[in-house]
Protein backbone atom coordinates (compact mmCIF):
# COMPACT_ATOMS: atom_id res chain seq x y z
CA UNK A 1 0.00 0.00 0.00
CA UNK A 2 1.27 3.44 -0.94
CA UNK A 3 2.11 6.43 1.38
CA UNK A 4 -0.99 8.85 0.20
CA UNK A 5 -5.05 8.26 0.31
CA UNK A 6 -6.16 11.20 -1.70
CA UNK A 7 -3.84 9.76 -4.90
CA UNK A 8 -6.66 11.27 -7.34
CA UNK A 9 -5.74 14.79 -6.44
CA UNK A 10 -3.65 14.52 -9.46
CA UNK A 11 -5.68 14.88 -12.23
CA UNK A 12 -4.23 17.20 -15.09
CA UNK A 13 -1.09 18.15 -16.81
CA UNK A 14 -1.51 21.76 -15.97
CA UNK A 15 0.69 23.28 -13.19
CA UNK A 16 1.26 19.36 -12.01
CA UNK A 17 4.19 20.47 -9.79
CA UNK A 18 2.01 22.65 -7.97
CA UNK A 19 -1.08 20.29 -7.59
CA UNK A 20 1.50 17.74 -6.19
CA UNK A 21 3.27 20.44 -4.15
CA UNK A 22 -0.45 21.12 -2.74
CA UNK A 23 -1.19 17.62 -2.27
CA UNK A 24 2.11 17.18 -0.30
CA UNK A 25 1.43 20.05 2.14
CA UNK A 26 -1.93 18.74 2.65
CA UNK A 27 -0.31 15.14 3.42
CA UNK A 28 2.43 16.85 5.88
CA UNK A 29 -0.93 18.38 7.80
CA UNK A 30 -2.93 15.63 8.17
CA UNK A 31 -0.23 13.43 9.26
CA UNK A 32 -0.04 10.90 6.37
CA UNK A 33 3.43 12.07 5.82
CA UNK A 34 5.15 11.61 9.38
CA UNK A 35 7.78 13.70 10.47
CA UNK A 36 11.54 12.61 10.74
CA UNK A 37 10.79 9.91 7.78
CA UNK A 38 12.19 10.09 4.39
CA UNK A 39 10.53 9.61 1.38
CA UNK A 40 11.89 9.12 -2.44
CA UNK A 41 10.92 11.14 -5.35
CA UNK A 42 10.14 7.57 -6.91
CA UNK A 43 7.74 5.89 -4.36
CA UNK A 44 5.54 8.97 -3.63
CA UNK A 45 5.11 9.86 -8.19
CA UNK A 46 4.25 5.79 -7.83
CA UNK A 47 1.30 6.86 -5.26
CA UNK A 48 0.48 9.54 -7.76
CA UNK A 49 0.29 7.81 -10.57
CA UNK A 50 3.20 10.30 -12.74
CA UNK A 51 6.77 10.31 -13.58
CA UNK A 52 9.23 11.32 -10.49
CA UNK A 53 10.73 14.87 -12.00
CA UNK A 54 7.12 16.58 -10.68
CA UNK A 55 7.25 14.91 -7.36
CA UNK A 56 10.92 16.30 -6.80
CA UNK A 57 10.46 19.40 -8.36
CA UNK A 58 7.36 19.58 -6.10
CA UNK A 59 9.31 18.71 -3.06
CA UNK A 60 12.28 21.01 -3.66
CA UNK A 61 9.64 23.86 -3.37
CA UNK A 62 8.49 22.28 -0.40
CA UNK A 63 12.31 22.01 1.24
CA UNK A 64 12.68 26.06 0.63
CA UNK A 65 9.56 26.27 2.75
CA UNK A 66 11.26 24.21 5.37
CA UNK A 67 8.81 21.46 5.41
CA UNK A 68 11.19 18.94 4.46
CA UNK A 69 14.85 18.71 4.30
CA UNK A 70 16.78 16.57 0.98
CA UNK A 71 18.71 13.82 1.92
CA UNK A 72 21.69 12.78 -0.03
CA UNK A 73 20.80 9.73 -2.71
CA UNK A 74 17.83 8.93 -0.36
CA UNK A 75 14.94 11.67 -0.80
CA UNK A 76 13.42 14.06 1.47
CA UNK A 77 12.42 14.33 5.52
CA UNK A 78 10.08 15.73 6.79
CA UNK A 79 10.99 18.59 8.70
CA UNK A 80 9.60 18.31 12.50
CA UNK A 81 8.72 21.67 14.23
CA UNK A 82 8.78 21.84 18.11
CA UNK A 83 7.02 23.64 20.75
CA UNK A 84 9.54 26.64 20.26
CA UNK A 85 8.73 27.03 16.70
CA UNK A 86 5.48 26.53 17.23
CA UNK A 87 4.73 29.11 20.12
CA UNK A 88 6.51 31.31 17.99
CA UNK A 89 5.14 31.18 15.09
CA UNK A 90 1.80 31.40 16.86
CA UNK A 91 2.89 34.73 18.54
CA UNK A 92 3.35 36.48 15.40
CA UNK A 93 0.18 35.11 13.70
CA UNK A 94 -1.06 36.88 16.61
CA UNK A 95 1.05 39.86 16.13
CA UNK A 96 -0.63 40.22 12.51
CA UNK A 97 -4.10 38.55 12.41
CA UNK A 98 -5.69 39.73 15.78
CA UNK A 99 -5.03 43.79 14.94
CA UNK A 100 -5.88 43.00 11.19
CA UNK A 101 -9.17 41.07 12.13
CA UNK A 102 -10.07 44.65 13.89
CA UNK A 103 -9.42 46.65 10.99
CA UNK A 104 -11.19 44.46 8.16
CA UNK A 105 -14.17 44.54 10.70
CA UNK A 106 -13.90 48.52 10.88
CA UNK A 107 -13.66 48.61 6.87
CA UNK A 108 -14.90 45.90 5.11
CA UNK A 109 -17.85 46.28 2.42
CA UNK A 110 -20.86 44.17 4.10
CA UNK A 111 -20.60 42.08 1.21
CA UNK A 112 -17.17 40.81 0.83
CA UNK A 113 -17.77 39.65 4.36
CA UNK A 114 -20.83 37.65 3.33
CA UNK A 115 -19.01 36.39 0.21
CA UNK A 116 -17.33 34.09 2.59
CA UNK A 117 -19.79 32.64 4.42
CA UNK A 118 -20.11 29.59 2.31
CA UNK A 119 -16.38 28.86 2.95
CA UNK A 120 -16.87 29.25 6.68
CA UNK A 121 -20.09 26.67 6.03
CA UNK A 122 -17.80 24.60 4.01
CA UNK A 123 -15.38 24.06 7.13
CA UNK A 124 -18.02 22.73 9.23
CA UNK A 125 -19.40 20.60 6.70
CA UNK A 126 -15.97 18.96 5.88
CA UNK A 127 -15.09 18.85 9.84
CA UNK A 128 -18.35 17.10 10.54
CA UNK A 129 -17.94 14.72 7.53
CA UNK A 130 -14.60 14.11 8.32
CA UNK A 131 -13.06 15.67 4.88
CA UNK A 132 -9.97 16.04 6.43
CA UNK A 133 -8.25 17.29 3.25
CA UNK A 134 -11.29 19.44 2.53
CA UNK A 135 -11.34 21.12 6.02
CA UNK A 136 -7.90 22.39 5.61
CA UNK A 137 -8.41 23.70 2.34
CA UNK A 138 -11.35 25.10 2.83
CA UNK A 139 -9.89 26.89 6.35
CA UNK A 140 -6.73 27.78 4.20
CA UNK A 141 -8.84 29.94 1.70
CA UNK A 142 -11.42 31.23 4.64
CA UNK A 143 -8.40 33.07 6.22
CA UNK A 144 -6.34 34.03 3.43
CA UNK A 145 -9.21 35.45 1.91
CA UNK A 146 -10.64 37.51 4.76
CA UNK A 147 -7.18 39.10 5.58
CA UNK A 148 -7.27 39.53 1.95
CA UNK A 149 -10.24 42.07 2.31
CA UNK A 150 -6.82 44.71 4.27
CA UNK A 151 -5.25 45.01 1.03
CA UNK A 152 -1.94 44.31 1.88
CA UNK A 153 -0.92 41.26 -0.37
CA UNK A 154 2.51 41.18 1.44
CA UNK A 155 0.84 40.41 4.75
CA UNK A 156 -1.42 37.77 3.08
CA UNK A 157 1.89 35.93 1.26
CA UNK A 158 3.61 36.09 5.35
CA UNK A 159 0.35 34.53 7.07
CA UNK A 160 0.38 31.89 4.30
CA UNK A 161 3.73 31.44 4.99
CA UNK A 162 3.67 30.60 8.67
CA UNK A 163 0.61 28.97 8.48
CA UNK A 164 2.44 26.36 6.16
CA UNK A 165 5.80 25.96 8.71
CA UNK A 166 2.93 25.86 11.41
CA UNK A 167 1.47 22.63 10.10
CA UNK A 168 -0.53 20.41 11.83
CA UNK A 169 0.56 17.34 13.03
CA UNK A 170 -2.04 13.90 14.27
CA UNK A 171 -4.94 15.77 12.80
CA UNK A 172 -6.63 12.36 11.68
CA UNK A 173 -7.10 11.22 15.08
CA UNK A 174 -8.46 14.19 16.63
CA UNK A 175 -10.76 14.25 13.36
CA UNK A 176 -12.07 10.68 14.45
CA UNK A 177 -12.86 11.89 17.41
CA UNK A 178 -14.88 15.02 16.09
CA UNK A 179 -12.29 16.83 17.69
CA UNK A 180 -12.10 19.40 14.92
CA UNK A 181 -15.52 20.96 14.87
CA UNK A 182 -15.32 23.30 17.81
CA UNK A 183 -12.65 24.77 15.92
CA UNK A 184 -14.33 24.91 12.55
CA UNK A 185 -17.34 26.43 14.36
CA UNK A 186 -15.07 29.47 15.40
CA UNK A 187 -15.15 30.69 11.83
CA UNK A 188 -18.90 31.51 12.05
CA UNK A 189 -18.45 33.01 15.10
CA UNK A 190 -16.35 35.18 13.94
CA UNK A 191 -17.57 36.01 10.84
CA UNK A 192 -21.12 36.94 12.37
CA UNK A 193 -19.25 39.24 14.76
CA UNK A 194 -17.39 41.20 11.70
CA UNK A 195 -20.90 41.41 10.41
CA UNK A 196 -21.91 42.78 13.32
CA UNK A 197 -19.30 45.54 13.44
CA UNK A 198 -18.12 44.59 16.83
CA UNK A 199 -14.05 44.93 16.02
CA UNK A 200 -12.84 44.36 19.61
CA UNK A 201 -15.22 41.29 19.73
CA UNK A 202 -13.93 39.97 16.08
CA UNK A 203 -10.08 40.34 17.84
CA UNK A 204 -11.04 38.27 21.30
CA UNK A 205 -12.72 35.78 18.93
CA UNK A 206 -9.71 35.61 16.30
CA UNK A 207 -7.26 35.31 19.30
CA UNK A 208 -8.92 32.52 20.95
CA UNK A 209 -9.22 30.70 17.24
CA UNK A 210 -5.24 30.60 17.04
CA UNK A 211 -5.08 29.34 20.72
CA UNK A 212 -7.40 26.99 19.83
CA UNK A 213 -5.43 25.50 16.89
CA UNK A 214 -2.54 25.61 18.74
CA UNK A 215 -3.93 23.37 21.78
CA UNK A 216 -5.17 20.99 18.94
CA UNK A 217 -0.90 21.43 17.45
CA UNK A 218 -0.34 20.08 21.10
CA UNK A 219 -3.04 17.54 21.39
CA UNK A 220 -1.89 15.85 17.89
CA UNK A 221 1.46 15.72 19.06
CA UNK A 222 0.49 13.69 22.51
CA UNK A 223 -1.64 11.28 19.71
CA UNK A 224 1.16 10.67 17.80
CA UNK A 225 3.01 7.59 19.54
CA UNK A 226 -0.51 5.98 18.85
CA UNK A 227 -0.51 6.51 15.57
CA UNK A 228 2.77 5.38 15.17
CA UNK A 229 1.71 2.10 16.72
CA UNK A 230 -0.62 1.67 13.86
CA UNK A 231 -4.04 3.08 15.77
CA UNK A 232 -6.43 5.08 13.53
CA UNK A 233 -5.16 4.61 10.04
CA UNK A 234 -4.35 0.84 10.00
CA UNK A 235 -1.40 0.85 8.84
CA UNK A 236 2.37 2.03 8.46
CA UNK A 237 3.88 4.41 6.24
CA UNK A 238 7.01 3.31 3.88
CA UNK A 239 9.87 5.43 3.45
CA UNK A 240 12.37 5.47 0.93
CA UNK A 241 12.65 2.10 -1.29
Amino acid sequence: MGHLKHRNLITTRERLRDQVAHALRAALISGELRPGEVYSAPGLAEDFGISATPVREAMLDLAREGLVEPVRNKGFRVTEVNERDLDQYTEIRSLIEVPTIGLITRTAAREDLEALRPVADEIVRAARDHDLIGYLEADRQFHLSLLALCGNDRLVETVGDLRKRSRLYGLTVLDERDQLIPSAEEHLELLDLMLAGDAKGAEKCMARHLGHVRSLWAKGKEEEPAVKRGAGTGRKPRTTR
